[in-house]
């Protein structure tokens, strides 16, 4: 659990929670929620997203149900060291579509006393880990992992498969071209699709196999 009691309460320290998992499995939901109990505890707060993230609003972060809050888009991760100052706490909401120096710059906030939320996928729809989540989640204090529920099987789905015919690593969507999937499901779909995870995410069949 993220919310635990500390022994030394003289100690200034922020710190930083990850919410991670596959599209559909609630991530910006709960950043939203926690977001918003900072607020109701009057602790100044920012919240900050990507701004190639336009699928719902410009300038609000929101949940598939609709569910929304205030944020600033921003186009790279050194723009959040700058427009933090002097806040308490810091959302970040699609973290894997920043740039790595997303890293430092959510370190330096903790350093410096701020409580740092972040969300955002843990794979993209290869199946391999995004961006700089990875290194999000080895220096973050709390990572909470949320899964969806997948549309084939009915049982918790931790990938996000791409519907789409499209091989962009970055491509906005919802339902229309993504669903959640098990990890069974999943890789009977990428079957399908002529391609087949391995180790480190997903790899082409070989004709002859076929």
């Amino acid at each position: 659990m993220f919310l635990e009691n500390t022994v030394n309460h003289n100690e200034q320290f922020g710190w930083i929670e990850v919410i991670c998992g596959s599209m559909f499995s609630g991530k910006t939901e709960e950043l939203i929620r926690r977001l918003k109990r900072a607020k109701f505890a009057k602790q100044k707060v920012e919240i900050f997203k990507p701004s190639i993230d336009t699928r719902y609003h410009e300038d609000m972060v929101v949940s598939h149900d609709a569910n929304e809050i205030r944020s600033t888009p921003v186009t790279s991760a050194s723009m959040i060291r700058l427009l933090a100052q002097g806040c308490e706490v810091v959302g970040i909401d699609e973290a894997q579509f920043f740039d790595d120096e997303i890293v430092a710059v959510c370190n330096d906030l903790a350093n410096s006393g701020i409580r740092v939320i972040i969300a955002g996928l843990d794979m993209d729809f290869k199946g391999n880990p995004f961006g700089p989540m990875p290194a999000l989640m080895a220096t973050a204090e709390y990572v909470t992992k949320v899964h969806a529920v997948c549309t084939r099987t009915g049982n918790l789905a931790n990938y996000s498969f791409r519907k789409a015919n499209n091989n962009n690593l970055v491509m906005l969507g919802e339902t229309e071209e993504y669903e959640p999937l098990s990890r069974a499901a999943y890789y009977e779909a990428m079957k399908q699709h002529n391609v087949l995870p391995n180790k480190g995410g997903v790899q082409e069949i070989k004709s002859e196999l076929l």
